[in-house]
């Protein structure tokens, strides 16, 4: 009898992510089929064969797989062990239209800190509270593959404050958070830009800057007196066990144990 496949799928509030697709497959193969998303495709284990624009390809861990939209393609498992894969399946806008062509000839991109990136959006997407730490290492994965497809960006624009300017956004919306699509938009600098220059000048991701200060505010409402289940929602994390995961982290202890020392 066959073996059932096992799959997770589901779309975390990721900006600019329409689908995460985590699976097992055996024997089944895919008929031919389109997206009108760009599939962004890892494979952690055996093999697959696809057919894409009436070629044959191949795709293997230790590659990245990109797949335009609107282009059909099949899939099933190079061999009799099956395959695991990884898929993110982004939004058409996240890549030009441009590329279209180049990816249907170069599907298949070998570069380690791309597979690194593109785990990194794999890992935040699937933990609850830390998905939107996902949009530097997507912004700097989406850079790192148009240039891969062959689209050189020009010199970078001069950054002068922009890390300043991006600081003083993330202070304003400590609680809410901001989108980096949103603060690339209000900046007027690409969201990859503004990662690393936000980095330069700062050592961390704006999104490692923002969860600071969440524990910072944490801590005042915590010595205020206020619950742990309202300390979480106020200072804008997930709920009280993403708090606990980050306090720690930051601070070494506990918020149940930062409560206790008060005098």
């Amino acid at each position: 009898m066959p073996e059932a496949p096992l799959i997770r799928a589901w779309r975390p509030p990721v900006d600019g992510v329409v689908e995460v697709l985590h699976a097992h497959f055996g024997d089944h193969a895919y008929p031919m089929h389109a997206h009108d998303a760009w599939t962004v495709l890892l494979v952690d284990d055996g093999a697959v064969r696809y057919d894409l624009d009436r070629h044959e390809h191949g795709a293997f861990h230790g590659q990245v797989t990109i797949l335009p939209p609107h282009v059909p393609h099949n899939g099933t498992a190079a061999n009799a062990s099956g395959f695991r894969k990884r898929v993110l399946y982004l939004e058409s806008s996240q890549l030009p239209a441009r590329l279209v062509g180049a990816s249907v000839d170069n599907p298949a991109v070998v570069d380690r800190a791309l597979q690194q990136l593109v785990s990194a959006v794999h890992r935040l997407a699937r933990t609850p509270g830390d998905e939107p730490a996902a949009d530097a290492p997507l912004a700097l994965a989406l850079e790192r593959l148009r240039a891969r497809l062959g689209d050189h960006p020009g010199a970078p624009p001069p950054s002068g404050g922009v890390a300043r300017d991006l600081r003083d956004l993330l202070e304003a919306n400590v609680v809410s958070g901001v989108p980096l699509r949103t603060a690339a938009a209000e900046l007027h600098f690409a969201p990859a830009h503004l990662v690393r220059a936000f980095g330069r000048a700062f050592g961390m991701s704006p999104h490692q800057y923002l969860i600071s200060r969440r524990v910072d505010l944490a801590r005042r409402l915590i010595l205020a007196g206020e619950p742990l289940p309202a300390v979480a929602v106020q200072s804008g994390f997930y709920d009280q066990p993403h708090l606990v995961r980050h306090f720690k982290r930051i601070l070494g202890v506990s918020p149940g144990v930062y409560a206790r020392s008060r005098p």
